[in-house]
């Protein structure tokens, strides 16, 4: 039993989950940087650089662009408490666990919510939702960019044109997708786009990037009611990081100089250099696990998610035993399944820092260890041996700039 007066020495673990992801030494030395005041002079003008940066990983020029203090979840709430008002009707498109979170969020604060549902493992039909808004005033369309309860990605262009159509805002959670999976919030007119620190990004959990554009800013000062959360209300967090740095609330400094450097790195590597890597990497998992006989949960290769894959337990294999000897023997971590699926699935997240070429190799190897020693017949090497040819036939990755 750990005693707590113990010094903090947790293992170190190889994080190949949905969230969170690995970080980098970089991000390390900047969490143990000296701690300074939230209305510090030198953090506040901090505070400029960290939105610059935050809207070049968007792809946006819009002013309201900062990490929320909280979690990705803080990022739903975000979006959905500040333009929705008691008796709006919103869709929400749910494939999974994390989308439907945007909808119970819709029902606490008084809107009447369609949800626009498609089986998991697959995405949710752009008609479906044109159907739902037939006749009806939608306030806004939300969807998850990244389902990562399911390993699907969902492609934006469709559902901004169901979203014009009805003259509904569009909210996308791109908690699983921000610096892995193409995005670019002024290109896709997007009106409320949030993530999460933990994922592709690789910082500490704990923030929630977040943007909104100005028709959608003007929209929310507007409101006939209040903001149904004092702590959410974008206009008067807006007070602190907007130009007059008026206190709201004190955020998590260390946290903020974390998601700094995570950001320097994701654009000092490029945004679709980045995108190149993730998509390579989870190709090469692909392959290799085929090869090993084992199945993928997503069956339209066009809608699995980059950074989580999600996998197919095999027959007669114990899942949790296999997530067990991973953790305890190898010190890598990967998820199961949720709810109806949490022993038949398998989540390997491969997100910015453990996004690696050599982290695949090392987890095909490892996985066919321990499946063979709990007696599944597989080809032995035909795992690793695929994924190397996968990663031989990439395209090249060149780094640069970000945008």
């Amino acid at each position: 039993m750990m005693n707590p007066m113990d010094e903090l020495r947790p293992p170190t673990r190889l994080m190949l989950t949905p969230g969170p992801s690995s970080i980098s030494p970089r991000v390390y030395r900047a969490l143990a940087s000296p701690l300074v005041g939230h209305v510090d002079p030198w953090f506040t003008e901090f505070m400029g650089g960290v939105q610059d940066l935050m809207r070049r990983v968007f792809q946006t020029q819009n002013h309201t662009t900062y990490p929320i203090s909280a979690s990705g979840s803080g990022g739903i709430e975000t979006a959905v408490v500040n333009v929705i008002e008691p008796g709006d009707e919103a869709i929400v498109c749910v494939n999974g666990i994390f989308s439907a979170r945007m909808a119970d969020v819709a029902e606490c604060v008084g809107a009447k919510v369609h949800r626009v549902s498609a089986p998991f493992g697959r995405t949710v039909d752009p008609e479906d939702v044109r159907r739902a808004g037939k006749g009806r005033k939608i306030k806004f369309v939300g969807l998850a960019h990244g389902e990562t309860s399911t390993g699907v990605v969902t492609r934006i262009e469709a559902f901004r044109t169901v979203a014009d159509e009805l003259g509904a805002l569009l909210i996308v959670d791109s908690v699983a997708t921000l610096a892995g999976v193409p995005l670019d919030v002024d290109r896709e007119r997007i009106d409320i786009c949030f993530s999460g620190s933990q994922k592709a990004i690789s910082a500490p959990p704990g923030m929630s990037p977040i943007t909104v554009n100005a028709s959608t800013e003007k929209l929310i000062r507007a409101r006939k009611t209040k903001v149904q959360s004092w702590y959410f209300d974008l206009t008067t967090v807006m007070n602190y990081w907007g130009n007059s740095r008026m206190y709201h609330h004190t955020p998590p400094i260390s946290l903020i100089y974390a998601i700094h450097e995570a950001m320097r790195i994701v654009l000092e590597e490029g945004l679709e250099a980045s995108w190149a890597r993730h998509r390579q990497n989870q190709l090469a998992l692909i392959a290799g696990l085929e090869a090993m006989g084992i199945g993928l949960f997503v069956q339209n290769p066009a809608d699995r998610l980059p950074t989580v894959t999600a996998v197919t337990v095999p027959n007669g294999i114990d899942s949790v035993k296999v997530r067990a000897r991973l953790l305890n023997d190898f010190n890598i971590e990967i998820s199961g399944g949720l709810g109806d699926y949490k022993a038949t699935m398998w989540r390997v997240g491969l997100m910015g820092y453990s996004s690696q070429r050599a982290n695949v190799l090392l987890f095909l190897d490892v996985l066919e260890r321990i499946l063979l020693d709990e007696g599944m017949k597989l080809p032995v090497g035909a795992g690793i041996a695929a994924a190397a040819g996968s990663f031989a036939h990439a395209e090249p990755v060149a780094a640069g700039q970000g945008k």
